[in-house]
């Protein structure tokens, strides 16, 4: 039975979406040419996870000749939301306020990170009212 495709990027999957997001677009060599070197991927393993992200809808590509030409189709953030998205569903029953309190449970909070956060807060809340928003989204 073939093992079931992750919601969410692989590591493997995560160091070719780097390259790809920085590059803007490359073939496979050039993908491979351009990941760390540590731990060294062969080049059919680098086809197989382009593929398999190009199923999952992460990367799409243009033939150029008969080479093809991989490019992202989601964005960073994009996928960086989505990841933390599964992540809260996944482990804090979608809580994100319980996220935030594991986080500085976890590592404590420096004062200046506290007042960052009060900062970002307080814009958040400004414009919550400015836009006619509940305060709970």
């Amino acid at each position: 039975m073939p093992r079931k495709t992750s919601e969410t990027l692989t590591e493997a999957e995560l160091r070719i979406m780097q390259v790809l997001w920085q590059k803007e677009y490359g073939t496979v060599q050039q993908i491979l040419d351009a990941l760390p070197e540590k731990p060294a991927l062969a080049y059919n393993t680098v086809l197989t996870t382009i593929r398999i992200l190009e199923r999952k809808g992460y990367v799409g590509h243009d033939k150029d000749g008969r080479a093809h030409v991989y490019r992202p189709v989601v964005e960073r953030d994009e996928a960086s939301r989505s990841e933390i998205r599964h992540l809260v569903s996944r482990f804090f029953r979608n809580s994100h306020e319980d996220l935030v309190l594991n986080i500085l449970e976890d590592r404590g909070i420096a004062p200046q990170e506290l007042e960052r956060l009060r900062k970002m807060l307080e814009t958040v809340e400004r414009g919550a009212k400015i836009d006619g928003r509940s305060e709970r989204r």
